[in-house]
């Protein structure tokens, strides 16, 4: 069976036409440009479209489309590559080889890619609203516009985290999409989706809202809170509108999930509030600020909730608060969940992150966090957001040395004490303590769990441990309970339930 794949929509064309998923990283370099200022313009007051219905049922979305459809463009790239590249042996999906050099040869020039997909007018002179994969590196842009003009764009600034851009164009009086509230939009609303899927022109497709919430971990820095639909797009749909029954934005279309590159009907739009705070900020400043609490957090699952006395499942919890940090001025603790921000429910970890980065560094938020079975509230004045790289989440091979112990019982493990040799080796600081996974009782406990060898236990049953003594203290006589782990991987903390056998 293929692999799953999620790809973003836009089409890239290389030499004559060269079409790829440009949810791959085109390594171009190229730096915005600021033009003059743009001018500010209230949107105009849109007139509740009355439906087109025959004994009660819709038969057509033709008025939507008719006033919503002229707002959407075909954004056309170029993009010099630096580097001359080599046969490779590739096909375009229609079948038909590329001339490339003989074997070995080298182009002697460099090579101008160009790619198309679509955005969408958000302002009467001239904003447009896109993907930043979709003019990521451009050195040109053009605009084909619904009445056959073709005109150069400047970009006013992009944000790789979110993966938007704000372009613009000279003019006046275009037509442009008002606004719709993205925190309105219901699982089973009817939505269109218009975009130029594929480079062959404006397309309608039509479909509901599946889902709210979505992150699909493509993006950099992943702030992500896709409205899902199974309104059909395609490649070349990036940066094209998701429009409700209203004639309004809700959602600027990004990704797919696709085994073929296809339309399965599993499609990603970024949501209209998102898109407008992100456009402001890049229109006023040519950069997005967000606010930042310094935790790292996980989502709770059914395990534990139970584990830590929770209600229900929903909320972040925090396994590690970065010294010096927001979180830690504010005395949050790992072990903490985090239930709410500012009085808004948070439903999962993605959540929570993206409710504390939309507001603005400085800014004092107020957190409804739960800590030994009952609810408190903290306020914190939040750090600006850093896109430091964290360390690589994953698996850093096997341990030398002796082994202390075993904790076969309840555990399932062969465990050994962290010295600052294995800490240096695990690529972990010296500074944390606790016990080494050096082997796993595969049918086991842990190993259903997710344990693995390379893991540093840290605490059980939220008592730090340094010996095996220490785990068999904190495990206790009771049989049946679930064992709660903080296990550091790879530098990074984060908490594992353990249901004994």
């Amino acid at each position: 069976m293929s692999r799953i794949n999620l790809k973003s929509l836009s089409i890239g064309l290389i030499t004559l036409i060269l079409l790829t998923s440009v949810g791959c990283k085109s390594g171009f370099d190229f730096g915005k440009t600021q033009e003059t200022p743009l001018v500010t313009q209230e949107q105009k007051t849109v007139t509740p479209l009355l439906p087109i219905a025959s004994d009660g049922v819709r038969t057509s979305y033709a008025d939507i489309v008719d006033r919503t459809s002229p707002a959407v463009v075909r954004i056309s790239v170029e993009v010099k590559n630096k580097q001359p590249k080599q046969q490779g042996g590739e096909e375009n999906p229609f079948g038909l080889p590329f001339n490339f050099p003989p074997q070995g040869q080298q182009r002697q020039s460099p090579q101008v890619e160009r790619g198309v997909g679509s955005g969408v007018i958000v302002t009467a002179d001239g904003t447009i609203l896109t993907n930043n994969h979709v003019v990521e590196n451009a050195t040109k842009i053009t605009v084909d516009l619904d009445d056959k003009r073709s005109v150069e764009a400047k970009i006013v600034g992009t944000d790789k985290l979110s993966d938007l851009a704000v372009i613009k164009i000279e003019g006046k009086d275009l037509p442009f999409m008002p606004f719709g509230d993205s925190n309105k939009v219901r699982v089973g609303d009817i939505v269109l989706a218009i975009g130029n899927p594929l480079g062959i022109g404006q397309t309608v497709t039509s479909g509901i809202i599946s889902a709210k919430g979505r992150a699909t971990g493509l993006g950099d820095g992943n702030f992500e809170d896709f409205l899902q639909t199974d309104a059909p797009i395609n490649q070349g749909n990036s940066g094209g509108a998701l429009v409700n029954l209203s004639g309004e934005l809700i959602g600027i279309n990004a990704q797919i999930l696709s085994r073929s590159g296809g339309s399965i009907g599993i499609g990603f739009s970024i949501p209209s509030n998102m898109t407008k705070n992100i456009m402001e900020q890049l229109v006023a400043d040519g950069k997005v600020k967000r606010g930042m609490l310094g935790v790292i957090i996980q989502q709770v699952n059914g395990s534990l909730a139970k584990t830590f006395g929770l209600p229900d499942n929903h909320g972040g919890l925090v396994s590690e608060v970065k010294p010096g940090s927001a979180a830690d001025k504010a005395g949050i603790k790992p072990g903490d969940v985090i239930l709410s921000v500012n009085g808004e429910k948070a439903d999962d970890s993605n959540n929570v992150r993206n409710k504390v980065s939309s507001a603005k560094p400085g800014s004092e938020i107020t957190l409804t966090i739960w800590r030994d079975k009952k609810e408190l509230e903290v306020k914190v004045t939040l750090d600006e957001y850093s896109s430091e790289i964290a360390k690589a989440d994953g698996n850093t091979g096997k341990n030398e040395g002796s082994v202390e112990g075993k904790q076969e019982g309840k555990l399932g493990l062969t465990l050994q004490p962290l010295t600052d040799q294995i800490a240096k080796r695990l690529g972990i600081s010296e500074a944390i303590k606790g016990l080494v996974v050096t082997d796993i009782d595969e049918e086991g406990a842990s190993a259903e769990s997710g344990i693995r060898q390379g893991d540093v236990i840290m605490e059980v049953n939220r008592q730090k441990v340094e010996t095996t003594e220490d785990v068999q203290k904190a495990i206790g006589s009771e049989s049946g309970q679930g064992i709660l782990l903080l296990v550091n991987r790879g530098g990074r903390t984060t908490f594992i339930t353990i249901e004994p056998k």
